[in-house]
């Protein structure tokens, strides 16, 4: 089971993103517990950002979850950020 790291910059971003998509508090939840349990789950949809040097998993098709995978060092997932395809950018 991976720890999932929330810093507090994150979690400011966080709560200004449910603020505007309550709706999708579920869908994220779900999407963190399975991080949690398997990485490599296909509803997941992770994938590598080059431009950012960090992954992305998603919450639904249209919002992102961006994150740092320290996987191999000590089996930790620091979250990044939160959002749609504009956190890219």
């Amino acid at each position: 089971m991976l720890k999932i790291i929330r810093p507090v910059s994150y979690q400011k971003r966080e709560k200004k993103f449910f603020k505007k998509h309550p709706e999708l508090i579920k869908q994220y939840t779900k999407a963190l517990k399975l991080l949690s349990l398997d990485l490599t789950h296909p509803s997941l949809r992770l994938h590598e950002i080059k431009s950012k040097a960090c992954h992305s998993i998603s919450i639904n098709m249209q919002y992102r979850v961006l994150l740092t995978l320290k996987v191999l060092e000590n089996g930790e997932v620091i979250l990044i950020d939160i959002g749609d395809h504009d956190i890219y950018r």
